[in-house]
């Protein structure tokens, strides 16, 4: 069975989905609760998640932020660096490949860690939460792969 690069982007967006973007507000606080994150609150209320369900995604988080938050940091560096470079006024190449090496070796990093996270996540959702989830993952599949073909299409009227 061939896959195509679309939808293994979009299974590892939507596998990172359920934890990684949560991640993204991990250490922030909200309300003075830990990890209050809009999406956790989302998946909470749309996959109706148990207390003891949210207690376990929230160790899970816990237990990876000093894994992840290093990786954020780097990643917000790299960009940093490279408008600095776009800004500088005298473009070199070789230290934008530089940069761009690098931040791309740091997202390859972030990515799994996100994809293990979701994974054990996945792992305690009840099979009715996991089927609704895919559900979800396959709706906003066809979402971004009709956006993708409505880009093309805006592209090729355009030449």
């Amino acid at each position: 069975m061939k896959i195509g690069f679309g939808k293994i982007l979009a299974a590892t967006l939507a596998l990172a989905l359920l934890v990684g973007i949560a991640v993204a507000h991990a250490g922030r606080r909200h309300d003075g609760e830990f990890l209050g994150g809009h999406m956790l609150r989302f998946f909470t209320h749309y996959l109706d998640l148990t207390d003891a369900q949210q207690t376990q995604i929230k160790g899970i988080l816990a237990k990876d932020k000093p894994a992840v938050e290093p990786l954020f940091r780097q990643e917000m560096e790299s960009h940093k660096q490279m408008i600095q470079l776009i800004q500088s006024g005298s473009f070199d190449e070789a230290k934008a490949q530089a940069i761009a090496t690098q931040g791309a070796q740091v997202r390859a990093q972030l990515e799994l860690q996100h994809a293990r996270m979701a994974s054990e996540a996945y792992q305690i959702l009840t099979p009715e939460q996991k089927t609704k989830l895919n559900q979800f993952i396959a709706k906003r599949e066809q979402r971004f792969e009709q956006h993708m073909r409505e880009h093309r299409d805006e592209d090729h009227r355009e030449d």
